[in-house]
């Protein structure tokens, strides 16, 4: 059995616990009690050296992955943290909810607990990641103070100093100090909680400055005035491109992804990004996909410095082109018209479906990279337009066992059918569920006399009722 951990460190004059595991803390050890009263209350416990250059060299390596897998703007929130900025990147990670509980299973993985937040401001994270309940907390815009309402003084980040004011005056929470005026609260906690507090309810901006990539392209302009239009934005983006695509050269890399940040004079800043189906440092190219997002950037009282990285990069190899010049190519490359379609609709709502391997037609395809080669079809008669999810039909009239219904409903419509083809005997995949060992399922192409075609099944083989409870669905329907 495992003997309770902790782990001691200098404090002061003392040697104090600095952190424990949950064992220890079970059997009351906890951070900030002396060692030598650690020791005289649990005898087992495991004491080890804590090492906070190898801690803090842990999370300079964790912020340094994230600028390469999560965001161009990771920074180390000491002692135990990490600030991420998700401003125009949530997306690429499916959304903010799908990337905590991807960060999460990642973090488990890797021997860690993680609390995740995610707010307007990076106070209110930081806050709820260290002093809320939930492991992943999800602020809506313009819940910050509601959700950071019930959390100790203590989440400002304040001084010891302060927080000894705060018990003192009896404030206790965050929303004990919402309600006083600012100039009082100043005088009794200082200025530093004024700050804080204007911090996290987004007051007063706080930017992240991020762990930089020496591997990640980045090139820079700082202009001699503020700029505000889209016209001057445009410009410093093509300039910006020009540099960004030397530097590419150089290391043989071509673009995947392209961040755009734009510091504003009042310390905020604006963040764009764009993909590509192909790595590319093609700057006209590029600049059209970044004129897509000009619409997004507010300037404010206007813009003063510009960064533009390229966060996710692949090699980019010289391209032959003889056969393109010489007229004997006539396939065209989709790549630039799929990123310019992607800007403007998301880059979900482009994808090609591909073939997968299985009898059940539902599972038989699979959505993909939209240049992605699609692979071989089976010869099988599919409708044009296959539902995601068969549709109950009712009142059907057909001859059992293997005869296509005569008539049916669907939709609150009736049809009645003047032809049919079938049936198509489609069994269930028994190693995926065992509900799908007998499972069966007979499909047929009937016409209506409109001339409408459409693909539908009844589940049972029309025998047996352990094959399926004899009902109809509509699948699909063809041209």
């Amino acid at each position: 059995m495992t003997a309770p951990l902790a782990f001691i460190g200098k404090v002061g004059g003392r040697d104090e616990i600095v952190s424990a595991c949950p064992a220890a803390k079970a059997l009351g050890i906890h951070v900030g009690m002396a060692a030598t009263h650690a020791r005289a209350l649990v005898s087992n416990l495991d004491f080890r050296a804590a090492e906070p250059e190898a801690d803090a060299a842990l999370l300079d390596r964790l912020a340094l992955f994230g600028v390469g897998r999560w965001s161009p703007i990771v920074a180390v929130s000491p002692p135990d943290g990490i600030w991420l900025d998700l401003t125009g990147a949530a997306h690429l990670h499916g959304g903010e909810e799908r990337f905590c509980q991807r960060l999460h299973a990642f973090c488990q993985r890797a021997g860690f607990s993680a609390r995740i937040a995610i707010a307007d401001t990076p106070g209110a994270a930081h806050a709820l990641a260290r002093y809320g309940r939930e492991d992943i907390a999800i602020i809506p815009p313009g819940g910050v103070v509601k959700a950071v309402s019930p959390l100790p003084v203590a989440a400002l980040r304040l001084e010891t100093g302060a927080l000894n004011a705060a018990r003192k005056f009896g404030f206790e929470t965050i929303a004990d100090l919402l309600p006083v005026a600012r100039g009082p609260l100043a005088r009794r906690l200082g200025l530093a909680t004024i700050d804080r507090l204007d911090q996290m309810l987004g007051g007063k901006a706080e930017p992240i400055t991020s762990r930089e990539d020496v591997v990640t392209p980045a090139v820079e302009r700082r202009l001699l005035e503020p700029i505000s239009t889209a016209e001057a934005i445009s410009q410093v983006m093509h300039d910006l491109l020009k540099d960004l695509a030397e530097v590419l050269q150089c290391r043989g890399l071509g673009a995947r992804s392209l961040r755009l940040i734009g510091l504003r004079i009042d310390g905020g800043e604006q963040v764009v990004a764009i993909g590509t189906s192909r790595p590319t440092r093609d700057v006209p190219h590029l600049l059209r996909l970044l004129k897509l997002r000009i619409e997004r950037i507010d300037p404010g009282m206007g813009l003063e410095q510009f960064r533009l990285l390229a966060p996710h990069t692949e090699l980019l190899d010289a391209e032959n082109l003889g056969a393109i010049l010489a007229g004997e190519s006539t396939v065209r490359d989709p790549a630039r018209l799929i990123d310019v379609v992607a800007g403007r609709i998301g880059p979900g709502a482009v994808f090609r479906i591909a073939p997968v391997e299985s009898h059940v037609p539902e599972r038989a395809v699979r959505p993909t990279s939209p240049i992605a080669i699609a692979g071989s079809w089976p010869a099988w008669q599919r409708p044009v337009r296959l539902f995601a999810r068969p549709e109950p039909l009712s009142r059907v009239i057909a001859l059992l066992p293997d005869q296509p219904p005569r008539r049916f409903e669907w939709r609150g419509r009736s049809y009645m059918v003047v032809a049919g083809d079938g049936p198509e005997r489609v069994h269930g995949e028994w190693w995926r569920r065992n509900a799908e060992v007998w499972a069966v399922r007979d499909y047929y192409r009937v016409e209506d006399e409109a001339g409408g075609r459409y693909w539908v099944f009844r589940r049972g083989d029309g025998v047996t009722s352990e094959s399926g409870d004899l009902s109809w669905w509509m699948h699909g329907v063809f041209a």
